[in-house]
């Protein structure tokens, strides 16, 4: 995994095979930035239990509970349902519930209130995500249209862990529960992004759920996030990255991770008798493009995975730690 330096070199090595499109260049652009002042970006923040197991990456489908495993920690979501229509809102899935709670997470650290104020103007708290306000025009693929969707799908849900612990002989588990909000107002009308209205939006956080995003939050690079916010893997292995590269740094060794591993750990569905190997050659190319937004980070290839060194933070961590509950794995 080698490390391209300047941007001319970028660029003309994307050439050899075809023009950069209009996001390629973008990304190049982000990445150059951020090699040039790695420690001076923007902090975002992650709640460390959602790196550990991730939000699916495409639609469940019409399943009555979701889960990922990461051995012994479990997560689940149950999609909420519209008492209207008697319909399930669906699951969260895909970037845009990513960037909602890295958004989320951040203000809940700044303010210090369940209550979060989501604003008078769609287009306006699309900015703050890093999102497009006047793209398709508001019609379905549109990012005003996806974005209200998923946030829909989720402030309605639940996120559940369980987790498993040793003590000698004993053995024992335990599990939170969790309504991601509760409550809340929205008045956007994804056609009328830039349209205020006389009331504001906002959602009140589940206590479990705030009390979560405040638990040893993962500092993070909000360039970063903007620049991979194409990709779900993109910003599961960022994140990830930054917090195996933090706790590798901790321990002061380097921690070896299996590509099998690894793969139950994202959100995504690999399947079938090749499923590792396709997440690994998939993995792989987005690692590189994570290398690219996070120079500092360390890894080195080995037959059956990689190993994660001891490597400097993605950001200056801004905010307290706290003592981590459940396993770290």
């Amino acid at each position: 995994m080698q490390r391209v330096g300047e941007t001319g070199v970028i660029k003309k090595a994307l050439k050899l095979y075809a023009p950069a499109t209009a996001a390629e260049e973008k990304f190049i652009e982000a990445s150059e930035v951020i090699r040039q002042a790695p420690v001076d970006g923007e902090p975002a923040f992650s709640p460390r239990q959602l790196v550990q197991c991730t939000l699916p990456h495409s639609n469940p489908g019409d399943v009555p509970v979701w889960a990922r495993r990461n051995g012994n920690f479990t997560l689940a979501i149950v999609p909420g349902v519209d008492i209207n229509s008697g319909k399930s809102f669906g699951y969260p899935y895909g970037t845009i519930p990513r960037l909602l709670v890295f958004w989320l997470t951040r203000e809940v650290l700044r303010e210090k209130k369940r209550r979060i104020e989501l604003g008078n103007t769609l287009s306006q708290f699309m900015r703050e995500l890093g999102l497009i306000p006047a793209s398709a025009g508001g019609g379905k693929r549109s990012d005003a249209t996806r974005l209200k969707e998923q946030m829909r799908r989720l402030f309605q849900s639940s996120i559940s862990f369980q987790w498993s612990k040793t003590d000698g002989d004993a053995v024992g588990e335990g599990w939170l529960r969790m309504p991601v909000a509760p409550k809340g107002e929205l008045w956007w009308d994804p056609k009328r992004p830039d349209q205020g209205t006389l009331w504001g939006s906002w959602i009140e956080l589940g206590e479990d759920f705030f009390k979560a995003l405040l638990d040893s939050p993962v500092p993070v690079d909000m360039r970063a996030l903007r620049a991979l916010k194409g990709s779900a893997l993109a910003l599961d292995l960022y994140v990830w990255a930054v917090w195996r590269a933090d706790y590798a740094t901790r321990k002061g060794e380097k921690q070896f991770m299996a590509w099998s591993s690894l793969m139950r750990q994202m959100g995504c569905n690999y399947k079938g008798k090749e499923a590792v190997k396709d997440f690994k050659h998939n993995a792989k190319a987005t690692l590189k493009k994570v290398r690219k937004v996070y120079p500092l980070l360390k890894i080195s290839d080995v037959p059956g995975g990689f190993y994660v060194h001891p490597s400097p933070p993605a950001i200056p961590r801004r905010a307290p730690r706290r003592k981590l509950e459940g396993p770290e794995t």
